[in-house]
């Protein structure tokens, strides 16, 4: 049937793919994709994009010319069945009264597309299109040449190349035996083809004859399947969208072959509806399926991506990536909602992200909410419009209301960013500071992207720690301190100071007492306060700044108690006292120093007198004789860290021995029974724990909490964190201001991210608090502080507070290990869809609901 090499140049064409055409005359359709459609969809479709003028070359399918008998016989064995399209005579005359098709480039199908997602289900009802999507998914693989005499192309469609089910579907769509059957080419494709053909030299013609092999996808709509119940398909009319066409070819040596041959079905499911094509996993990569598979069913980004979106590429923009990665988004975006339901692998949208942002590189697991913050980011900056961003200051408001800054802010930020990114994901809030010392406020207003909201009750905790002296003037006191749960200890330890008044000569060690001993110190300035749990016991004591020449000093009691008849033994009580002395240690200095840290635990009777001058660190007994009597209170015993031996009695002025003097020193104090009587026992007893939770009736962590109450932690005054400190304009110096945000302007689609992952040096840990989160009307009007007073009928819409879930983001597992997926609401075919990498899969909406969700995705109603 091929006459010369000549089809195959040309042939490859129609199928737009990356085939050169050797005369220059045109390239190829520019995602290599031509697409087969009803003309009467196509005609719909005219009508509503204004683009009734353009006219498409009419052919029409027609089978060969030799229908000789011995011709027929030799073909009801023969397993090829060849049409040809041969320009239709009646050019002006549109007739569709048979079965009509209209062949499209890809920016018309694009069009085409946004057009058909943009309608409602009266709307598609009213123009007799399928409401629920696309079926019956099948390939067809095609051998097509070109008559060079005169203006046909041929078609075959072979057995040996498609399954016999396959074959009898494809030979009933172009069948002419019953209706004709009509093709307007739109594309240009057809007429490139036999130009090319007739222009070639006629040394050109002597070649070996040639064959293209062209795979196509064919979707059978819902409609068609259900008003047919034969075994081979009936071809609908052109009143309904019967059939899709779409492939592409890249070239190999000798011909073409396809750039795709992956399963048919991903994993068992039969493909409905566009939009629905899994992404395969490269390796680790779950996280950005996911997060990919939210963005892509994001309605304004499809529209914007599917349309002729490179127009707002910024090449020039430093901030981005010169549109490399917008370039690469849209074209995945663009495969994704391609007839072909084949799953997609990402990895020439992988390499972009990877060249652009390094910590992605590789296949280790990453986080989907910070994948999603980068690329929503870069796909700002790419498809920024403002090419030269303008400097302007921002002043202070001077008295100005709230809704002109904030105006003037918003404006300001516009003047700068300007995207499709922007217009659909960007909202504005309102941040508050206050200066805790002069109560100057400063009020600003920022845009934000998502907003990260925490699944506890509140963003600060709470700790509660005894505070003890150690120079014998101050009497212990519980002190409890806020501090946001990301700080340091070193940060609680200021607080601290600050709460107890700690002086510039004095310092706090902070020990861990259980079971009456110390079992450890909080030393590491940079350690996360999440070391310390709600249930330990913490002593605050105030000393002495350090120095070489000093020891600790850790005093612990103990008291006889009988345990069977006479049988007695020693029990330690209280809490321990730590000192610092001089060295060297004498059993006097140390008892001496003992009798001064009890000196605030004495009943008022008791008392000793002590130096006004706190820092002079002395306090003196009020007789000789009762100095000594308090001594003979009291039995001293060098011991071990561990407290639990008596190694060596303390005897008064008589050195501590060399081997044990250190900077540490442990003491047993073994307490007589008529010490009781002149001491506040207590005191000694009270050492809190660190936070004491609401007993049986406080909510345990398994519980689940409700999106706005996680909304009213976020929105709630706060401090800032030490490390976060705020210059006061009017203090001039850095303070702990408290902040606090309030929701101002809300943008079209609405992105979430519920804190689950906490980090620090030392430990990884995720919370699997199940949200209760709407689906169907998400209320934020309680949570925003601008409502406009006045708003016009257009307006209305655009400042609705009222929002619904489309698409979430879940993460199953723990820390050590987990998996992504996306659970994603279709809007063509109004149900929910499980997207588990490349795998797809029709769920229940009260499915949606589980304690892994991680990004939710709401768009404005």
């Amino acid at each position: 049937m091929a006459e010369d090499d000549t089809a195959s140049d040309a042939s490859a064409t129609i199928a737009g793919g990356d085939v050169a055409s050797t005369s220059g005359e045109a390239p190829p359709t520019e995602d290599g994709r031509v697409y087969l459609v009803p003309y009467g969809w196509w005609s719909l479709v005219c009508k509503s994009i204004n683009a009734e003028g353009l006219r498409g070359v009419p052919y029409v399918a027609t089978p060969p010319p030799d229908t000789s008998y011995s011709s027929k016989l030799i073909n009801m064995f023969n397993s090829d069945q060849v049409f040809n399209l041969q320009r239709d005579i009646d050019e002006e005359g549109e007739d569709v009264s048979g079965r009509g098709y209209a062949l499209i480039a890809s920016d018309m199908w694009s069009q085409a597309l946004k057009w058909y997602r943009e309608l409602g289900t009266e709307e598609l009802k009213e123009k007799n299109l399928p409401v629920e999507g696309l079926s019956d998914v099948y390939d067809i693989s095609l051998r097509i040449s070109v008559i060079r005499s005169s203006s046909i192309i041929t078609v075959k469609i072979s057995r040996k190349d498609n399954t016999l089910e396959v074959h009898r579907k494809a030979s009933k769509i172009f069948s002419g035996d019953s209706d004709p059957v009509r093709i307007w080419d739109f594309s240009g494709q057809t007429e490139l083809i036999l130009m090319n053909a007739w222009n070639r030299l006629p040394q050109d013609v002597r070649q070996p004859d040639q064959e293209i092999l062209l795979h196509v996808h064919a979707l059978d709509t819902a409609s068609s399947k259900n008003e047919s119940k034969q075994d081979e398909p009936s071809v609908q009319s052109n009143k309904t969208a019967g059939f899709f066409y779409g492939g592409s070819i890249e070239s190999s040596g000798n011909g073409c072959s396809l750039n795709h041959d992956s399963e048919l079905f991903s994993g068992g499911l039969k493909a409905v509806g566009l939009g629905l094509v899994g992404l395969e996993n490269l390796g680790n990569t779950c996280y950005l399926n996911s997060a990919l598979q939210c963005l892509v069913h994001t309605t304004k980004l499809v529209n914007f991506f599917l349309g002729d979106f490179t127009k707002e590429v910024n090449h020039y923009n430093l901030l981005g990536t010169r549109g490399e990665l917008a370039l690469a988004f849209g074209d995945l975006l663009r495969r994704l909602w391609s007839p072909d339901k084949t799953p997609v692998a990402p990895r020439h949208f992988k390499g972009k992200l990877a060249h652009f942002a390094p910590q992605f590189r590789g296949y280790n697991q990453h986080d989907s909410q910070e994948l999603l913050a980068f690329l929503l980011d870069g796909l700002h900056e790419d498809l920024n419009r403002v090419k030269q961003k303008p400097y302007i200051e921002i002043k202070d408001a001077n008295g100005q209301p709230d809704e002109e800054v904030a105006d003037e802010h918003w404006q300001y930020h516009l003047s700068r960013n300007d995207s499709i990114i922007v217009d659909t994901c960007q909202g504005q809030y309102k941040s508050t500071l206050v200066c805790p010392i002069c109560k100057k406020v400063s009020i600003t207003f920022d845009p934000f992207m998502y907003l990260s909201l925490p699944l506890s009750p509140s963003n600060t905790r709470t700790m509660t720690v005894m505070v003890i002296g150690t120079n014998g003037t101050i009497e212990p006191s519980q002190h409890t301190i806020s501090t946001p749960k990301s700080a340091e200890l070193k940060h609680f330890i200021q607080g601290l100071g600050s709460s107890c008044s700690l002086r510039d000569s004095e310092t706090l060690l902070i020990a861990s007492v259980y079971n009456n001993r110390i079992v450890g110190y909080l030393e590491g300035p940079s350690d996360s306060i999440s070391l310390i749990r709600d249930g330990d016991r913490l002593a605050a004591y105030r000393l002495q700044k350090d120095s070489d020449a000093t020891s600790i000093l850790v005093f612990v009691h103990q008291r006889q108690e009988t345990i069977i008849r006479s049988v007695t033994r020693w029990k330690q009580f209280g809490t321990p006292l730590v000192t610092r002395l001089q060295l060297p240690l004498t059993g006097t200095t140390i008892r001496a120093e003992f009798l001064k840290a009890m000196n605030p635990f004495l009943h008022s009777n008791h008392s000793a007198s002590c130096s006004s001058n706190s820092d002079s660190n002395t306090c003196h007994a009020s007789e000789p004789d009762e100095m000594t009597e308090d001594l003979d209170l009291f039995e001293f015993y060098l011991t071990d860290e561990r407290c639990q031996k008596q190694l060596s009695k303390v005897e008064t002025d008589e050195p501590v021995s060399n081997d044990i003097t250190k900077k540490q020193v442990h003491v047993l104090v073994n307490w007589s029974e008529k010490a009781f009587e002149q001491y506040n026992l207590g005191l000694l007893n009270s050492l809190p724990e660190v936070y004491k939770s609401g007993g049986i009736f406080a909510r345990r962590t398994h519980e689940p909490v409700s999106l706005y109450s996680c909304l009213d932690t976020f929105l709630s005054e706060e401090p800032l964190g030490p490390d976060d400190m705020w210059y006061c304009p009017s203090c001039k110096e850095h303070r702990q201001a408290n902040k606090k945000l309030d929701l101002w302007r809300l943008p079209e689609v609405l992105i979430i991210h519920l804190k689950r992952f906490s980090y620090n040096r030392f430990m990884k840990h995720k919370l699997d608090t199940t949200v209760e989160f709407p689906i169907h009307d998400l209320d934020l009007s309680g949570h925003i502080s601008h409502k406009p007073q006045t708003a016009t009928e257009g307006e209305i819409k655009r400042l609705s507070m009222h929002y619904r879930l489309y698409a979430v983001s879940n993460h199953y597992g723990g820390m050590a290990g987990g998996h992504y997926t996306a659970h994603v609401f279709h809007e063509c075919g109004n149900k929910w869809y499980n997207f588990d990498d490349s795998r797809v899969s029709q769920i229940s909406e009260k499915s949606i609901k589980t304690s892994a969700a991680y990004v939710l995705f709401y768009r404005r109603i």
